[in-house]
């Protein structure tokens, strides 16, 4: 019964594949679906995408782990979609309009090409291509390793088999319908991440005896602030938790589904449900993880054995202990959904960055958008094999990984490295090429200065990496895109 309702699962996404391949025609229908999306699909598609698995796998484990301190990624994600769709949303959707932009690096050229430094906005476009390509294949390649985990968790498959049969899939229906099979399959997949963990977390609830939270859990877990209480390690904590919010500030996977909506309307209206739909979700992973271990660890049980050292295995377990075999392949389902839905977006922002920006704009002016998009599929199809290469051999080479720090890097790379420099570019008009330039450098390298540097600093090193690698280098490229700004700006003409 597991395997027929996966299998249904799967013939559905293959099956919207091929219905939005007949849709495709130019480079504009493979990138935005011709920019007529619908405000729910748009919102589902949005916020499915900057989910993926960190959210079932890594965000219930979280809950697990840590309890109520990791309400702190809903609160920091709620406000992040908030002001994205509530602020930003509006004012990106005409500017990229105007620009008749297809990428998130046209709307860059279009955005600074009034500087008079052609090269600096070339140089800009060529930059913001590469960085999408590294870091969305980096994410993707995370997504991946997350399949072949929830295949194992799930079904005692081999880890590899599983990662492979996901990702085949994925790659299939994406190379065939581009963006457009993307978002329909996301508005499917997103309806079932939100009915699985709205679901979850409330049959858990009614399966604990009354009065089993308080006696099966350490008092710290039910703490906002976690074991210890308020304290300065304890707020760098919380930063880290609540900052993978301004990831939702201008990420490109994300903010493509704004290029894509049909217009302002739909965008007042999908800001409602995107918002209602991240409150959801998240709040339910979190209690799912802490009502799972309520359930299944208990006062005086073995946490890193029943649920795995990250608590990444509650979610599995915690299904299987609820349910009959028809809900488990739901379960399973959404999982996928979780993951797949990132992947198929990342590939296409990813494919869209090389095709569009690096061939087509740059080295190939003269080539018409609607002969490209065959190159598109192909190089769709090359990005998803470098990831699955990544995926396998981290998979060999980093056994204890934990998924949720795994994607986090990936999502950092990327929000570090855009968000600051969208951010700027909506609501700082003196902002220019120079500016949005050090913006992109700042946040790429601070990424990796972060997470792999300053924690072996002595002494305060080891302090500051409780802040994780997102928030400091958010700020480092705010800082490093003002400064860049203002010294080649002349104020006078401001």
């Amino acid at each position: 019964m597991v395997y027929f309702t996966i299998a249904i699962y799967f013939a559905v996404l293959l099956w919207l594949g091929v219905v939005a391949s007949r849709r495709v025609h130019t480079l504009s229908d493979y990138y935005l679906g011709g920019k007529q999306l619908g405000y729910w699909v748009a919102a589902f598609s949005a916020r499915a995408t900057g989910e993926s698995a960190w959210l079932y796998l890594g965000l219930t484990g979280l809950g697990a782990a840590v309890g109520l301190s990791a309400l702190w990624v809903v609160v920091g994600e709620v406000i992040g979609v908030s002001i994205a769709w509530f602020f930003m949303a509006a004012p990106f959707k005409a500017a990229t309009d105007r620009a008749n932009a297809i990428t998130v690096p046209d709307y860059l050229v279009s955005r600074f090409g009034s500087d008079g430094a052609p090269q600096m906005t070339r140089r800009l476009r060529l930059v913001a291509a590469g960085s999408l390509a590294l870091f969305v294949t980096i994410y993707v390649s995370a997504q991946i390793d997350a399949t072949g985990q929830a295949f194992v968790n799930f079904l005692d498959w081999n880890y590899f088999v599983g990662a492979l049969v996901g990702f085949g899939i994925v790659a299939a229906y994406t190379f065939s319908g581009g963006f457009l099979a993307v978002a329909w399959s996301d508005l499917f997949q997103g309806l079932l991440m939100l009915v699985g963990l709205v679901l979850l977390p409330v049959a858990a609830l009614i399966a604990l005896a009354p009065g089993a939270l308080s006696v099966s859990l350490d008092p710290t877990l039910l703490n906002m602030w976690g074991a210890g209480g308020l304290s300065l390690p304890n707020v760098l904590t919380t930063v880290s938790y609540a900052a993978i919010g301004l990831g939702y500030l201008g990420s490109p996977q994300v903010f493509v589904r704004l290029m894509a909506i049909k217009g302002q309307r739909d965008i007042r209206a999908g800001r409602w449900v995107a918002v209602a739909f991240t409150l959801a979700t998240d709040t339910g992973a979190v209690l799912s993880g802490l009502f799972g271990r309520a359930l299944l660890v208990g006062a005086d049980g073995d946490f890193a054995a029943t649920l795995g050292p990250a608590g990444e295995q509650v979610l599995p377990a915690l299904v299987e202990h609820l349910f009959p075999p028809l809900v488990v392949g739901i379960f399973v389902a959404a999982v996928l959904a979780a993951i797949m839905s990132t992947i198929d977006s990342l590939l296409v922002v990813a494919s869209s960055a090389v095709t569009r920006d690096v061939y087509q704009q740059t080295l190939h002016p003269e080539r018409a958008g609607d002969t490209l998009t065959g190159l598109s599929r192909r190089v769709t199809l090359t990005l998803a094999a470098v990831a699955l290469a990544i995926a396998m051999s981290v998979a060999i080479l980093v056994p204890g990984r934990t998924i949720f720090w795994f994607v986090i890097f990936g999502w950092s790379g990327i929000a570090a490295t855009f968000c600051p420099m969208i951010v700027l570019s909506l609501c700082w008009r003196r902002y220019n090429a120079h500016g949005a330039m050090a913006s992109m450098l700042a946040g790429l390298i601070a990424i990796p200065v972060f997470k792999f540097l300053v924690p072996l600093v002595p002494g305060w090193g080891a302090m500051v990496a409780r802040a994780e690698e997102l928030a400091p280098s958010f700020l480092v490229a705010l800082v490093a895109g003002i400064i860049a700004t203002l010294a080649t700006t002349n104020r006078a003409t401001d």
